[in-house]
């Protein structure tokens, strides 16, 4: 397995995360308006595991999907089941741009959980990147006004949410291919759905299978784009070079939905990209390890 330390391949496969993500978030919000959130995430992972299937088979099967990490596997993916329900139902209650910069605080507790677990060094610039950050997310909420949407704080639950089960990606890419830990994902996600998908399913009308069969591809790909950056660099470095998605997701909310950021929320945006920028920031002592 390639693990070779590289921004650039890191950075590439951030690009497409980067780009299915975005379109996830407007086929999301379509989809969300018209099927039940646990039906939309049973038909998403069912249709995700069709599409990985090719993958699979090409690597040698269901043979090469055994684990000894299957306990780190659930905790991962329930917690990342609940996130993601939250994010679809935060991109129904307030603007994209909006959900999107309240979701950058994950790489706050990416940062936080990956120095705590995994062993990844506390830089000054991780600990700016986190201070801006909750600040940022202070200035987006406003919790002070009394005006504080559901909406956002159901973002702000999802950003923490992902923020943990992005930790748990990192750990078990130290030992687990990026196939399998896809793979578990839709097995486990789609065996913790399927109840409540059976007890509010209705079938959906035609027009909406475009946006789920969408929402599956990027939803699926997207995740396998994710565990690919993090071979070649860490966590709180991966994450970070997402930042791009606020910018692009406030400008397709505001072409498609006609959706204006408040100057409060963009402020806070800047924040907390400011942070995640100054993360990028090389740490002195692997420059000078390099140099030696």
């Amino acid at each position: 397995m390639d693990r070779t330390p590289s921004k650039t391949l890191a950075a590439l496969w951030m690009a497409g995360w980067l780009t299915l993500m975005l379109i996830i978030a407007i086929a999301g919000r379509e989809a969300a308006r018209e099927i039940n959130l646990f039906q939309l995430m049973e038909m998403r992972s069912i249709l995700g595991f069709l599409m990985l299937y090719p993958l699979i088979h090409a690597a040698g099967g269901f043979g090469m999907m055994k684990t000894k990490r299957l306990p780190l596997y659930v905790a991962r993916n329930l917690i990342h089941y609940g996130a993601q329900l939250g994010w679809f139902l935060a991109l129904t209650l307030i603007p994209i741009g909006q959900v999107v910069a309240i979701e950058f605080t994950m790489p706050i507790w990416t940062a936080i959980l990956a120095a705590s677990f995994l062993g990844e060094r506390m830089t000054v610039w991780k600990i700016t990147a986190i201070v801006l950050g909750i600040v940022g997310v202070v200035v987006i909420v406003r919790p002070a006004t009394s005006e504080v949407n559901p909406g956002q704080l159901i973002a702000l639950a999802a950003a923490v949410g992902f923020g943990i089960a992005v930790a748990m990606v990192k750990s078990l890419t130290r030992t687990q291919q990026p196939l399998a830990i896809l793979f578990w994902m839709l097995v486990i996600q789609s065996a913790v759905g399927l109840l409540p998908a059976l007890y509010v399913w209705e079938w959906p009308p035609v027009h909406l299978w475009g946006w789920v069969v969408i929402i599956a591809f990027c939803g699926t790909f997207s995740h396998y784009c994710m565990a690919r950056a993090m071979l070649h660099a860490d966590a709180t470095v991966v994450i970070p070079m997402d930042f791009l998605r606020v910018p692009l997701s406030a400008a397709a909310g505001w072409l498609i939905y006609s959706e204006r950021l408040d100057m409060l929320t963009v402020l806070g945006a800047a924040l907390i990209l400011t942070g995640n920028l100054l993360n990028l920031k090389p740490n002195p002592s692997t420059k000078a390890s390099a140099r030696s």
